[in-house]
């Protein structure tokens, strides 16, 4: 997950800087008025933070589909997993039932063959 947001992270500081240098190099190479390159630049950086919003939005949209989907996984984990402590409870149980069973045969086994030697 941490190399996601490493790449998002990259992307974003990419996109800024990429749109940055793109602005400044088109305003120094265009022969203008300081009026019309201030208005160029109040447009340029309107524009590169409306993208950078879009980013955003996207990215959040995305993060959240992500928690969304990893969330459902979990959860099917844990029920499969109870499942599967369920299942081993009961044949757990069953095997000490059947210990119990197979001792009570063995300890009434004994008792015969005890009252047999001390009859004969």
């Amino acid at each position: 997950m941490s190399d996601n947001n490493s790449d998002i992270g990259s992307f974003l500081s990419g996109f800024l800087i990429g749109g940055l240098v793109g602005a400044a190099v088109a305003l120094l190479m265009a022969p203008q008025s300081g009026a019309e390159t201030r208005e160029q630049i109040r447009a340029k950086g309107i524009e590169l933070r409306d993208r950078t919003e879009e980013e955003l939005q996207q990215l959040r949209a995305r993060a959240e589909q992500t928690l969304s989907e990893v969330r459902a996984q979990a959860e099917e984990i844990q029920e499969r997993t109870q499942k599967l402590v369920d299942e081993a409870r009961t044949r757990v149980g069953a095997a000490v039932e059947e210990g119990k069973e197979a001792a009570r045969k063995v300890r009434a086994g004994l008792k015969e063959s005890d009252a047999k030697e001390a009859g004969a």
